[in-house]
């Protein structure tokens, strides 16, 4: 068993500065907590700003809610600058016009801007619209002003029942139509609207199966430009090792096996909620740490018993864990997402079902993912 890792201050965080946004996505992780905190001031965002810029924190994570919807977006920004760090941006890019990125080119806001991230889900406004309602023509408006203006531009598309026929045609027309070097792909979990509208939005097994297929395809014709942390692609991959480590012996250097280690985002990254709570990161936030009006954030990262329990996590075999004791892929699992787990049981020690190879074979009826 692995030793838990030395802790360090984290060098990037992710806040959510505000609450509102101008769509309402079949799938957002975090309408619900919208309804129900109000956003913090300017001066309270530019005091934690200051803290930290003192704790060494180099970059910060505008998200929401839509962050271009926030009046004060850019004194945000330039509070950010004022303390030495670094920022990037993600957004739906609606709300992306020629006089919005006009105010990047004041002071050193353009230069300390690490990247502008828009959501595309699909190639067409037929396909885009049923996850992302009435935003299609908007969002590529905004990527292309961002491409033309020289703005490094990242775009995710967030895999789900609705567009994962569509990916061949999405890739075609980020790729080769956009000329962009790369896109991001992760899935439509079960939580938060993604929770309530699960039926409609979330893939099955066997649409994970041919979403598998579909990405494997594409890889081939594009290498290396599709990337993923979650979602179909990430998934084939993680189970494509499970597998080889069974049959060979040979493990994964990139994770560890066999214990509850499938995030390693609490040994780097911490996250904020648009009302200053602190949670251990944004697909998590049933889980509270505190608040940055009333906490040290250094105190709530290298103390708080919520942050030791999840790290510890990694230390607890898959074997001991609840609902896999019996489980044949147990010494090659890692457990999956923590806060999907929170999502589904109500415990973050338990494994992620949503991303259970078990199961998924037991679903699909494969036999396995590589020959699936």
């Amino acid at each position: 068993m692995t030793a838990l890792q030395p802790i360090c201050i984290p060098k990037s965080m992710q806040i959510a500065i505000t609450g509102r946004c101008n769509l309402r996505c079949k799938y957002c992780f975090y309408a619900d907590e919208m309804v129900a905190l109000k956003d913090l001031p300017t001066e309270t965002w530019l005091n934690f700003f200051k803290q930290l810029g003192e704790l060494g924190i180099m970059r910060v994570t505008f998200t929401g809610g839509e962050a271009f919807t926030r009046p004060d977006l850019f004194e945000l920004i330039d509070g950010v600058i004022e303390n030495r760090m670094r920022y990037s941006i993600l957004s739906n890019g609606t709300l992306i016009t020629e006089k919005v990125l006009e105010q990047f080119q004041l002071g050193k806001r353009r230069l300390r801007l690490d990247y502008i991230q828009i959501s595309i889900d699909g190639s067409t406004a037929d396909v885009h619209n049923q996850s992302r309602p009435k935003s299609f023509e908007h969002a590529i408006r905004g990527m292309q002003l961002l491409r033309q203006a020289g703005f490094r531009t990242v775009v995710r598309v967030t895999i789900n029942r609705h567009n994962f026929q569509d990916l061949e045609n999405i890739a075609g027309l980020l790729l080769d139509e956009m000329g962009l070097p790369s896109f991001g792909t992760n899935e439509a979990m079960p939580m938060g609207a993604g929770c309530e509208n699960q039926p409609e939005i979330t893939l099955t097994a066997d649409e994970q199966v041919i979403a598998m297929g579909i990405l494997a395809r594409l890889e081939e014709r594009y290498p290396g430009r599709i990337t993923a942390s979650a979602g179909p692609q990430s998934k084939r991959k993680h189970f494509a090792e499970m597998e080889h480590a069974r049959q060979t012996g040979e493990r994964p250097t990139q994770w560890q096996m066999g214990c509850l280690s499938g995030c390693g985002g609490v040994f780097y990254n911490m996250d904020v909620l648009h009302d200053g709570t602190i949670v251990p990161c944004h697909v998590l936030t049933g889980v509270s740490l505190g608040n940055i009006t009333t906490d040290s954030l250094e105190e709530v990262w290298l103390k708080h018993p919520h942050m030791v329990a999840l790290r510890e996590r990694r230390l607890t075999p898959m074997q001991e864990v609840l609902g896999c004791q019996d489980c044949e892929w147990a010494p090659y699992c890692n457990g999956g997402c923590p806060g999907l787990a929170y999502s589904l049981t109500g415990d973050y020690n338990r494994a992620d079902s949503h991303d259970c190879y078990r199961r998924f074979l037991f679903q699909t009826g494969a036999i396995n993912v590589v020959r699936s």
